[in-house]
């Protein structure tokens, strides 16, 4: 780019690049290596560009792990990904969320962030994590939608079969990590959740990320209520949101699942009784507590559905179905419309086990700034 362009305009050129031309461009000059390394440059970037990452894993197998653009050339546009070390290290993880396109996965007290576009990622050690009979540790992940900083929040909640009378405190109840200063510290906010709330303590997977605010679906003990209760990674408030009717009563928690859908809070019920064979996909309106429209209903007769594992940014869910001859598993998706279901190629069941997940992110340079293979232990970088 001619030195006469102001460095200001080309910086206007260079935002508008895809990641992996930038970080080509990084060789191109000084001045354009300092400015897409810059932490400025690199909190605000945004990038259209979707995609959608399947992963499986089957035991006997290396293995299997694909990045899909999720435009409309889907499913055409698919590359292999290799996995970093510390992803690798965390085994069968539970995906605690995607927030502006970096992952974040958990194990065994151990938080991984993973940015896919630039094979990047980082390590975070969960202190004081309690899975006891009397307290349990719930986490959250998400990007602050002001500074780009990536957080994660750690709450200590009341075993769901334990008496909450006989407890008088939690210890350590709400600590925030951000990933800026590598240490953990409590929130910004007081208003911390009421002892009476269960998470909904589901071994696979947590809440969801959406637009910078973290959510759970949770059970109040004292009135059996559903209800979901969220963190604003931002503002570092909680705050409570009640379902409509029919999924606060008449919905057991473990029939619902939320997710993200270009940036809204999408509800998915399951009808138990119908053989795993009917979903129904609904989505909050504006953010309003209690407004929930239904989107449509999934009901495949000759299959069962094991579980819908991500959406695309169409709208279109990814699911893990059975045949009926029960022999196989593989990654679908469903086309509301027309009802039909497309085949991804990943067969998935196998006789030996494994574990499948898929994961919808975008493009970002988040911790490009980031030494690799960083760890964060109590606050000391190793």
């Amino acid at each position: 780019m001619s030195d006469n362009v102001p460095l200001e305009i080309q910086e206007e050129i260079i935002k508008r690049l895809p990641v992996k031309s930038l970080i080509r461009f990084r060789s191109v000059s000084k001045s354009w290596k300092s400015l897409i390394d810059s932490s400025n440059f690199i909190a605000h970037y945004r990038s259209q560009q979707q995609h959608l990452l399947l992963y499986n894993h089957q035991y006997d197998y290396d293995p299997n792990c694909v990045s899909i653009v999720d435009d409309n050339t889907f499913p055409q546009h698919r590359v292999s990904i290799t996995l970093p070390p510390l992803v690798k290290m965390l085994g069968s993880y539970r995906k605690l969320g995607t927030s502006h396109g970096l992952l974040c996965l958990y194990n065994n007290g151990r938080v991984v962030i993973w940015n896919p576009t630039i094979r990047k990622a980082v390590a975070v050690v969960v202190p004081n994590v309690v899975n006891t009979k009397m307290f349990n540790t719930e986490l959250g992940f998400g990007v602050c939608r002001e500074t780009g900083d990536p957080k994660i929040v750690k709450i200590t909640c009341i075993d769901r079969f334990r008496n909450m009378e006989s407890v008088t405190s939690i210890p350590q109840q709400v600590e925030v990590f951000t990933l800026s200063t590598g240490a953990w510290r409590s929130p910004n906010s007081s208003n911390l959740p009421r002892k009476s709330i269960i998470f909904g303590d589901r071994q696979s997977e947590d809440g969801v990320c959406v637009d910078g605010v973290y959510y759970w679906l949770a059970t109040d003990r004292s009135t059996v209520d559903n209800m979901i209760i969220s963190f604003d990674m931002t503002s570092e408030e909680f705050g409570e949101a009640n379902l409509p009717d029919n999924f606060v009563y008449e919905s057991s928690i473990w029939d619902l699942y939320i997710y993200n859908l270009r940036e809204s809070l999408v509800l998915v019920e399951h009808s138990a009784e119908v053989d795993n064979r009917v979903y129904s996909v609904w989505m909050m309106e504006d953010g309003a507590p209690k407004s929930f429209t239904k989107l449509y209903t999934i009901h495949l007769p000759d299959a069962t559905i094991n579980c819908i594992v991500e959406f695309r940014r169409s709208g279109e869910p990814v699911m893990e179905v059975t045949n009926d001859d029960g022999e196989s598993s593989w990654c679908v998706v469903y086309e509301p419309n027309s009802k039909e279901i497309s085949n991804l190629d990943m067969l998935l069941g196998t006789d030996e086990g494994g574990f499948f997940y898929a994961h919808s992110y975008m493009e970002t340079l988040l911790l490009l700034d980031q030494p690799s293979f960083m760890v964060f232990d109590k606050g000391i970088k190793q």
